[in-house]
């Protein structure tokens, strides 16, 4: 029906959020990586989308969304939003903080690993 409405609202939200920190100048691994955020968003969206428009469930004239047409058919799909599109977009949120936060890892452990802390030798007394 409509739940890939939820996703692309989230990826509108990232991709202006990312925008305004870049012209900001704010450094932040999670900011640096948003893109992946942005990528996996729209490119999920599309997909959706895409699928809707194949079962005939997108028209290109009103109400647009097929399920629109009666209060009955909207309270569906609003239902449908709030159940599986959140979820989508919470799902591919987590995985994206997951991502991140593996990345943030292993360059700490490569940084670590090309510059390991010498010991101070011991004096003998």
């Amino acid at each position: 029906m409509a739940c890939f409405l939820v996703p692309t609202g989230e990826a509108i939200v990232t991709t202006v959020i990312k925008a305004v920190a870049d012209k900001k100048g704010v450094e932040s691994p999670f900011i640096k990586r948003m893109n992946w955020l942005n990528n996996m968003l729209w490119g999920g969206s599309a997909l959706l989308a895409f699928e809707h428009v194949w079962h005939g469930e997108v028209t290109p004239w009103f109400p647009f969304l097929t399920n629109a047409a009666t209060p009955e058919q909207a309270s569906e799909m609003f239902r449908e939003m709030a159940t599986n599109g959140v979820a989508m977009a919470v799902l591919v949120t987590l995985a994206w903080v997951a991502m991140v936060s593996v990345s943030i890892a292993i360059s700490k452990k490569s940084i670590k690993a090309e510059n390991p802390v010498i010991a101070p030798e011991k004096k003998e007394s």
